[in-house]
């Protein structure tokens, strides 16, 4: 079993402490780790407006240091209350956790951009604090920023928590390239051993099965009527285009403007996304190379990156590297150090960070990769995971009735690794993850949102998780869709170009989106 999602890259260090954001926002009797809160007889749901609380003191620490923390934006919290099943009218509730930031010179307000950073299973509240350091700030001052952690995930009282860290430790360091017998044999026992621990963790197929993307977007409507917007503006990243567009399926009338940033292929089977992906990580990683390669100083993996990465995992293979950090006694195996490659590949930014990482590793000191593949697993300093893992295939197996029996897997994964020699065969193992799981299935929809005002769709020509043929895809089956390109690298592109960001702000601010098709340079 690997580790496969699309996801934001958020601000590492603000994690382990979000665990102060939410115990100031949701001290109570009504916080329990089951969504078991009080019942509710409405035939049709609604939302009481958020009580918010001044969060200040708990988020503007977190903040020292980091760039853009000088701006002048104020926090706040609070929780919404939603049904735990939308076809029962006297569902019980849970509540979801919010955060908004407003900024101190905000003028002529349009209302709430609502964000979600992606996954399925990363916290809206660590984007929103992200965010708040890093879009635009005429943006800002004409909207509050408001993220939320979904059903499942974060600081949802619903948390989905069914896996140990210990077993996460032994998924992220299990052989990243599964081909032999008794490597599939290892990968599928991995797959089981997680769904038969989550299937005991929760009472009923139902429970476990709550944790789904519909459902969620029907949660985002009450957060909009609880915000008070007539119309919902929303920022969505990696997987939250997925659930952006399954809201204007559900709700077109109800959209305002929503940007779709690296799309998921919509009506896509999960053998055709996880091919694109192993497609998109072998050029990303080209595209590493090519740029280690060029560098003045030179390449500190030398003249061939591709070849010195495949000599380091065979070297982790024969003896798992040890880490010159202090206190720690974990040693990678090929699969902390192929995470490790996967987490930075997201961000060119990153690229230096994993050269220094591999020839380090290469030397013995197996820190670097650490670093790099625990801030992709939600892996904390105190050796404790977030939910992130879990989440991510609770919802990801909740949206799809498609499974992948182990013998198919098994054909794939021999022919993906000849031609996906990195990322192939791990990519088709994760195709096993949802076969064993024990939950009730809630596909999603087709999604054209006839009715919806314009929706603005984001693609970029390098990114290796959401490859771009997912958002030309998702702008053509939207029947109001709009794409923009950006000949960049990376995943996600907004606001990391001029090109982009000025058509995404006008867009957002005044509605006025850019002409369908316009291509921004890298």
């Amino acid at each position: 079993m690997r580790l496969h999602r699309g996801r934001r890259a958020v601000v590492p260090s603000l994690l382990a402490a979000l665990a102060l954001v939410v115990a100031g926002c949701t001290s109570g009797d009504d916080a329990e780790p089951e969504p078991t809160a009080s019942p509710t007889t409405e035939a049709e749901p609604t939302a009481e407006p958020i009580e918010w609380e001044d969060c200040n003191e708990l988020v503007r620490p977190l903040l020292e240091g980091q760039p853009g923390s000088e701006r002048p934006i104020s926090f706040e919290c609070g929780t919404v209350s939603v049904p735990i099943s939308y076809d029962e009218a006297d569902s019980d509730r849970l509540p979801l956790v919010l955060l908004r930031g407003v900024h101190g010179e905000q003028t002529d307000r349009i209302g709430s951009l609502v964000i979600n950073p992606g996954g399925p299973g990363a916290s809206g509240l660590d984007a929103a604090i992200a965010l708040a350091l890093t879009l635009p700030e005429n943006v800002l001052q004409r909207f509050d920023l408001v993220g939320f952690d979904p059903r499942g995930v974060g600081a949802s009282q619903s948390a989905v928590e069914c896996i140990s860290d210990e077993l996460k430790d032994r998924i992220v360091a299990a052989e990243p390239q599964p081909t032999t017998a008794e490597q599939l044999d290892d990968a599928f026992a991995l797959a089981d051993e997680v769904a038969e621990g989550c299937a005991e963790r929760y009472e009923s197929p139902a429970a476990l099965g709550a944790f789904n993307t519909v459902d969620t977007a029907r949660d985002l409507d009450l957060i909009r009527q609880a915000l008070g917007d007539e119309q919902l503006t929303y920022l969505g990243y990696s997987y939250g285009t997925t659930l952006g567009s399954t809201y204007a399926e559900l709700f077109p009338e109800n959209v305002r403007a929503l940007v779709l940033d690296a799309a998921v292929a919509p009506g896509t089977e999960p053998r055709e996304d996880a091919e694109a992906a192993a497609a998109g990580f072998e050029n990303a990683f080209n595209a590493f190379a090519e740029n280690c390669t060029g560098l003045i100083a030179g390449c500190p993996l030398g003249p061939d990156p591709r070849t010195f990465l495949e000599e380091t995992l065979l070297q982790a293979s024969q003896a798992p590297i040890p880490s010159a950090r202090e206190g720690e006694t974990r040693q990678a195996t090929p699969g902390v150090v192929l995470t490790a490659v996967q987490s930075a590949l997201y961000d060119n930014g990153t690229w230096p960070q994993l050269s220094q990482a591999l020839a380090a590793a290469r030397a013995g000191d197996s820190a670097g990769v650490f670093s790099l593949a625990d801030r992709y697993a939600g892996r904390l300093e105190d050796g404790t995971y977030s939910n992130l893992l879990d989440a991510n295939v609770a919802i990801n197996c909740a949206d799809t009735e498609v499974t992948y029996e182990a013998d198919e897997v098994r054909e794939l994964a021999a022919e993906w690794d000849a031609e996906y020699p990195l990322f192939g065969a791990g990519m088709a193992v994760g195709l096993y993850t949802c076969t064993p799981w024990e939950a009730d299935r809630t596909p999603l929809p087709e999604r054209d949102a006839e009715g919806a005002a314009p929706i603005l769709v984001v693609g970029n020509e390098g990114d290796p998780v959401t490859p771009l043929a997912g958002s030309v895809a998702m702008a053509e089956q939207l029947s109001s869709g709009v794409l923009l390109t950006w000949q960049g690298e990376g995943h996600t592109s907004y606001p990391k170009t001029p090109c982009v960001t000025d058509a995404v702000n006008a867009y957002l601010i005044d509605l006025v989106a850019p002409m369908d098709g316009l291509t921004c340079p890298a």
